[in-house]
């Protein structure tokens, strides 16, 4: 049995967060493998580098990853101006791969496909946490090799395993049949997409920022080309999320998406039907037509030309199959982060601060970090990793009193309800977060952070105020 000891810290995933927790454990002096299955860093973000975040560059960039750069003579980009994908590519991510430091750690075409225990299965207990972690790691020539590891870090993301267009999380009837008409994530309709969607009538499905950013590029083709027209579906009747707190909105460019959607769909430039769950896609010549439900009835749409379904993502949980995993039982992500996340309960686009100990798992030495770590739950943030990556490193090198010294301060959305139901009225407005872990005696998120400044009584709206105020009976 192989020792721990002098065995590398492995990363899963060369995207932002991913660099990130490398540059870390560089910065400890932690050895340190980083494996990314495409052939260049940052792949995900560079399949969607033609959108413009709505963060600014000082909410994208991590400390210990510009501090290799800057010693390298890099210049930060304005921490104001707002990058596309390609803009954090070309000016963040490839430089930060090329610094010596880095580029000596990053292994490219390295796809990891699955992790286990040296010698353990997922049943074994006796001795697991002294066991080394096998990857096992495929570089596509059909030959798999076993390499060892200290700890894992999953930042692999989720962007490659998109949710179906199917409203009950299985592909609908006749979806893989049509899959030529169907295009997931968020295609380049005025770039490299733009023949398959000029002229011609699409269907855009979601209810997130990424639809929006479609549905914005397609009115754009639409008023050059006239002929190109456009529905959007959403399951959900509620649209306050994706609308938005407009000028409410602490990042404004996100205000910004929301109010120039509204501002299509009120025009009749987008056609928006909303409660419409998709069960079918059939074809009718060179088009297609979907059939759902809207309100119990069956309803078709169509026909279209094209199909785009940007429903979200969702981790790939067969890489970690002989983990010992603590997972959301509905959301996959994290089970502490879920009540926190949970888009049932919370639109505030803020998330309490948490670390290392939310992000463990009854797997000694493994964390899900970034985006994965929200598991299904959507709006999450680069800054979000940043913090957690940071947090997870000082704990692998036994740093506790740094690993547990967490701080995350998140833009919030202007969008503040919970419980909200199908018509739209909110069940309640002021408490921003969700309930609290169960383990914690409050009533809510915002409670516990009251609570944590001395305060008594909800953390909700007025009950902020430092005087005693009686414990409400469920969130306020």
């Amino acid at each position: 049995m192989t020792s721990l000891d002098n065995l590398p810290i492995a990363v899963i995933g060369a995207g932002p967060v991913g660099l990130a927790a490398a540059a870390h454990l560089i910065r400890r002096g932690l050895p340190v493998k980083v494996y990314e299955s495409a052939e260049t860093v940052g792949a995900n973000v560079r399949d969607w580098g033609h959108v413009r975040l709505f963060s600014p560059w000082e909410y994208n960039t991590d400390t210990a990853a510009r501090s290799l750069l800057q010693a390298h003579g890099w210049q930060e980009p304005p921490g104001k101006a707002m990058p596309t994908g390609s803009d954090l590519y070309e000016a963040y991510l490839k430089p930060l791969s090329e610094v010596p430091e880095m580029a000596a750690v990053i292994e490219t075409g390295a796809k990891v496909t699955a992790i286990t225990r040296q010698g353990a299965d997922k049943v074994l207990s006796r001795g697991r946490g002294t066991k080394p972690f096998v990857l096992a790691i495929s570089n596509g020539n059909g030959a798999i090799r076993r390499d060892l590891a200290r700890a894992v870090i999953d930042a692999s993301g989720t962007w490659t395993a998109p949710n179906p267009l199917g409203a009950g999380g299985i592909l609908a009837e006749g979806e893989a049949e049509n899959a030529g008409r169907i295009a997931y994530g968020i295609p380049d309709v005025l770039g490299r997409d733009r023949a398959a969607y000029e002229g011609k009538t699409t269907l855009v499905v979601g209810a997130g920022h990424s639809a929006a950013n479609v549905l914005l590029e397609l009115a754009r083709l639409a008023e050059r080309d006239p002929r190109t027209s456009i529905i959007w579906a959403t399951r959900g009747e509620n649209l306050m999320r994706v609308y938005g707190g407009g000028r409410a909105d602490q990042l404004p460019a996100r205000g910004e998406l929301g109010s120039r959607l509204k501002a299509l769909v009120d025009s009749g430039r987008v056609s928006l039907v909303a409660g419409f769950s998709i069960t079918r896609v059939r074809s009718v010549g060179d088009q297609v037509v979907v059939e759902g439900e809207t309100a119990g009835r069956v309803r078709e749409l169509g026909p279209v030309d094209r199909i785009v379904v940007a429903t979200g993502q969702r981790p790939d949980l067969n890489l970690t199959r002989e983990l010992r995993l603590d997972l959301d039982s509905w959301l996959e992500s994290s089970k502490a982060l879920g009540p926190l996340i949970d888009p049932n309960l919370h639109s505030c686009g803020s998330v309490p601060p948490h670390g290392h100990r939310e992000l463990a798992h009854p797997e000694p030495g493994f964390y899900t970090v970034g985006i994965k770590s929200y598991g299904r739950a959507p709006t999450f943030l680069m800054l979000t990793g940043y913090e957690q990556v940071r947090s997870v490193v000082a704990a692998i090198a036994g740093d506790l009193t740094a690993a547990d010294d967490v701080h995350l301060v998140l833009p919030e959305t202007g969008v503040c309800l919970t419980n909200v139901p199908a018509d739209g009225a909110p069940a309640s407005s002021g408490c921003c977060g969700g309930p609290a872990p169960v383990e914690v005696d409050a009533c809510c998120v915002a409670d516990v952070e009251a609570k944590a400044e001395g305060q008594s009584g909800c953390g909700c709206g007025p009950a902020k105020a430092p005087e005693k105020v009686a414990e409400p009976a469920g969130c306020c």
